[in-house]
């Protein structure tokens, strides 16, 4: 990115979407579950993440209330702080706007209050620091868009312009009717940005049926025209796929026109393949971006 780590850990959200753009789509954000055992028991998830390449660490499975990440001994106030401390990375979360009226397509898990996009989660992610927020569904949990545009609303309100709001669905989360290429229309797309969305999150070519390049190529000059950024996301399972599929995607989504690159949490438990992590950030910035990346002390 345009600026050292340490400058990026005092950016307000309209900074940190500024720097993003600057990049020119060699952003890579790596999502990781903190309850998880972590790879390896010396270190989190979030700092293998970011020692393989990650610029950005998305939290997954996290409970604003109950806060938690294996390998932290941090009090829960303090929490993220830890985490960005530790990585030197901004740090955000995942929070879910559940539809209870949405048409089920399977049984669907019930979530705490905590992950979920509720006004008093709003207020207390703000309150534990994070650097942003994304309004998206794991599966089976009923996340909707018109849910996702009104989370977008309301965070606005809370946040102002301190958080970045990433806004969208990688998968259709057990819901009728928003699958594959109706998963995001140019109709929702402009609701997002009404609303207050910085980033729109949509599924790259390949990771859903029926997304091809076309398809994500058109959805992001769409967004990029309003001024609105765009993070493409490894949601259903291939961050753990070969990796001439990884190759492949990375350039795909360059070809798309992502400014970030999300690469999910399942690759193995709670993390991406960090080889993965790798060779995306090498197809889509080169050896020597990734390597410095990897090896630049979190004190400069």
């Amino acid at each position: 990115m345009s600026c050292t780590t340490s400058e990026m850990q005092q950016l307000s959200g309209k900074d940190l979407k500024a720097s993003i753009q600057a990049s020119e789509g060699r952003v890579v954000l790596s999502e990781v579950i903190g309850t998880s055992q972590p790879m390896y028991p010396e270190v989190t998830n979030a700092e293998m993440a970011a020692a393989i390449g990650a610029d950005l660490i998305l939290m997954n499975i996290f409970d604003v209330f109950q806060p938690m990440v294996n390998g932290v001994t941090a009090n829960a106030e303090n929490l993220v702080g830890e985490i960005k401390r530790l990585t030197g990375r901004p740090v955000g979360i995942n929070l879910e706007p559940i539809d209870p009226h949405a048409e089920r397509l399977e049984d669907l898990n019930d979530l705490p209050i905590g992950r979920t996009a509720a006004d008093e989660s709003l207020k207390k992610a703000y309150e534990l620091g994070v650097d942003f927020v994304c309004f998206t569904g794991n599966p089976q949990t009923g996340v909707t868009n018109p849910e996702i545009e009104s989370a977008i609303k309301r965070a606005r309100e809370i946040f102002q312009e301190d958080v970045m709001i990433i806004a969208g669905k990688m998968h259709g989360a057990g819901v009728a009717g928003e699958q594959g290429g109706e998963i995001i229309t140019d109709e929702w797309i402009e609701k997002f940005i009404q609303a207050g969305a910085d980033v729109l999150l949509m599924p790259p070519p390949g990771t859903i049926p029926g997304i091809t390049v076309e398809h994500a190529s058109h959805w992001a000059k769409v967004a990029h025209k309003k001024g609105v950024l765009v993070m493409t996301t490894i949601g259903t399972s291939q961050e753990g796929a070969d990796q001439a599929t990884i190759r492949q995607t990375a350039l795909h989504n360059k070809m798309v026109g992502a400014d970030i690159h999300h690469l999910g949490d399942a690759g193995y438990t709670g993390l991406s393949i960090p080889e993965n992590i790798m060779d995306y950030s090498i197809v889509i910035r080169g050896k020597r971006h990734t390597y410095l990346r990897m090896a630049r002390s979190i004190n400069r």
